[in-house]
């Protein structure tokens, strides 16, 4: 999975010499009964476990003693969601996915906090009864997840068939994704790449953060910066090679350069202020989410095989942020 507002809790379970041979969902349910067998099986389903750090789908996989299985559990989502009517910006459709352009603001999927008014509740009345039993019940698969005030394109299964295909290939980075994502300050060198694992916080469950070596899952970025307004604030675009909880938010951060707007891992230190002409600081301290667009997606379909490339251009507050700032900073 990717990019989230909500931070799953992992789990982590060895299996014992006893318990050898025996299934994945069986073993699973004994060591952690505060999940029932089914939740267990869609966990499973929805590519949150991994057998030695690697992905499996499979329930019923045979287990050898010793291994390692790493579950992560998302916080519940309303397991009977209803359709509701609302206006989608569908980039391409047809009888197996669908690639929707999604605007900052709306949720992914309903749960605590959000029981209605997310993409699931949209698509379900879009397709009506399209949808062919992901995971057991009449539901969009929802391959990956993107903040909630994070903007741009995802990629939305309708069969179980295709949302294994595409889950598995998130799985191998054979999904191509890559944002535009405005920081403070300019990294220099121009280009690069942030190679450090990612975990949930000591300091902060509600944060992720680098952690050591061993802690955390591990997470790859690549940046490349398209402009810069002196030492103030660049437009970055960042290709994901892995796709974890917040990954670009926390490694920007990681390196000096969260991103404006982001209200849970950018600080306004005095040194960042002061690179800043003042209408500029005023700007940048005024934008209302992170500045991060998915504004790049490319998969090869799992049915026809063809390469699609999909590309959505920046939304109005982004564009008025950079046209602002070519205004403002000299």
């Amino acid at each position: 999975m990717t990019e989230d507002d909500a931070i799953a809790e992992t789990h982590t379970v060895i299996v014992e010499a006893a318990q050898a041979g025996g299934r994945l969902d069986r073993i699973l349910a004994d060591a952690l009964p505060d999940l029932s067998r089914n939740r267990l099986k869609s966990l499973i389903q929805e590519g949150n476990v991994r057998i030695n750090d690697t992905l499996t789908l499979n329930p019923s996989a045979k287990m050898p003693a010793g291994s390692t299985v790493e579950v992560d559990v998302p916080p519940p989502d309303d397991p009977d969601p209803q359709p509701e009517a609302m206006e989608l910006a569908i980039v391409f459709e047809d009888s197996h996915l669908l690639v929707i352009d999604k605007p900052a603001g709306l949720v992914v999927h309903p749960g605590a906090g959000n029981p209605t008014g997310t993409l699931v509740n949209g698509l379900l009345a879009h397709c009506g009864g399209d949808f062919a039993g992901i995971g057991g019940v009449r539901r969009p698969g929802i391959v990956h997840r993107i903040d909630k005030d994070t903007s741009g394109l995802l990629v939305v299964a309708k069969d179980q068939a295709t949302h294994v295909a595409l889950v598995e290939a998130f799985a191998a980075h054979a999904i191509r994704r890559q944002y535009a994502a405005v920081v403070i300050g300019a990294p220099y060198p121009g280009k690069g790449e942030i190679r450090a694992p990612i975990g949930r916080s000591s300091s902060d469950r509600k944060k992720m953060a680098v952690v050591p070596e061993g802690r955390g899952k591990h997470a790859v970025t690549h940046f490349d910066v398209q402009q810069r307004w002196g030492t103030a604030a660049a437009l970055v675009y960042c290709r994901l090679e892995t796709g974890r909880t917040h990954q670009i938010r926390v490694h920007m951060a990681h390196i000096g350069h969260p991103l404006i707007g982001d209200p849970v891992y950018s600080r306004w230190t005095n040194e960042r202020r002061k690179a800043f002409p003042p209408d500029a600081l005023e700007t940048a301290q005024n934008f209302t989410r992170q500045a991060l667009h998915a504004g790049w997606l490319g998969f090869r379909h799992p049915a026809t095989g063809k390469e699609l490339d999909f590309e959505s251009p920046l939304p109005t507050d982004m564009r008025t942020l950079l046209a602002d700032f070519d205004r403002q900073i000299g």
